[in-house]
């Protein structure tokens, strides 16, 4: 069981570092990125693409493909979010929604649907023990990385000058506005970190899960169901119930197999119906 749970420390990173950049995201632009998942496919493609064509390593990939993916990101947001960002959210909603199938079929009409092979790091392909047991290398690599990035983040929003205002400006927009601090200048570069922290965790998901095309819609659903339970908006949220999630639901499949595919979805229904705006949003905000 304490490997099932560990199983689950590593699936819930991905699930922060993807809750994480949704909700940055939302806090800041009111816009529900539905193109997320399709940002997360496109880092795990990228670095496909950069081996087999050119072939570049995954240690190159790491860092390259997450900031190539950041200024794709300001670019969508300079040219296509920001022209609608005075008008309802779901314009914004249907916008992303659009992205996402035209890089799904993008991808598709170049790669197929069939998956493709991404070797693990040779570095990482052995086995860590742990006391209890042994796992493998490449996966504790995966939650050290999501852990390490997430503490990045909260230093950034928490000691920085920059980073406490993006944090206000995320978590209570209203009132930042109203203190006559300009959010509208940090929209840009916080969408652009948003789509990079989604392309990190793409990379690091190709040596471990399939890369197709669908690989980020199979992922995003269940993305948004743990952003819900954490607070829309709510960072500390997201990273804490993208982890949770996780090894909750490693555990329940441990016990119960034919539940750990809904489990997150209860979970969602069972927390609005306790705490509408999730176990770190803030009340207010559902009014």
């Amino acid at each position: 069981m304490l490997q099932q749970a560990f199983d689950g420390l590593v699936s819930g990173a991905f699930y922060a570092l993807l809750a994480l950049g949704l909700a940055v995201i939302f806090g800041m632009l009111g816009v529900v990125n539905f193109a997320h998942g399709a940002f997360y496919m496109l880092g795990a493609f990228g670095a496909y693409v950069l081996l087999d064509h050119w072939g570049v390593s995954f240690w190159i990939a790491l860092p390259v493909v997450p900031v190539v993916l950041g200024v794709v990101g300001v670019a969508v947001e300079r040219l296509l979010v920001r022209r609608l960002a005075a008008l309802d959210p779901l314009y914004n909603f249907l916008l992303t929604f659009g992205i996402a199938l035209v890089l799904q079929d993008l991808v598709k009409r170049e790669y197929g649907v069939q998956s493709q092979p991404y070797p693990r790091p040779s570095a990482l392909s052995g086995s860590v023990n742990l006391g209890l047991f042994s796992y493998p290398s490449y996966r504790v690599f995966v939650l050290g990385v999501a852990v390490v990035a997430c503490l990045v983040v909260w230093y950034a929003l928490s000691r920085t000058r920059a980073g406490m205002i993006v944090r206000a400006a995320t978590e209570r927009p209203e009132l930042t506005r109203a203190l006559g601090i300009d959010v509208g200048r940090w929209v840009t570069p916080v969408f652009g970190a948003g789509i990079a922290l989604a392309g990190l965790a793409g990379v690091l998901a190709a040596p471990m899960r399939a890369v197709n095309p669908l690989m980020g819609s199979d992922l995003i659903i269940a993305v948004f169901a743990v952003v819900v339970i954490g607070g829309l908006g709510s960072i500390f949220g997201s990273v804490v119930s993208g982890f949770a999630v996780g090894v909750l639901t490693a555990v329940t499949n441990f016990y119960l197999p034919s539940l750990s595919q809904t489990l997150v979805f209860i979970l969602m229904v069972v927390v609005l119906l306790w705490r509408p705006a999730g176990l770190f949003g803030r009340e207010e905000g559902v009014a």
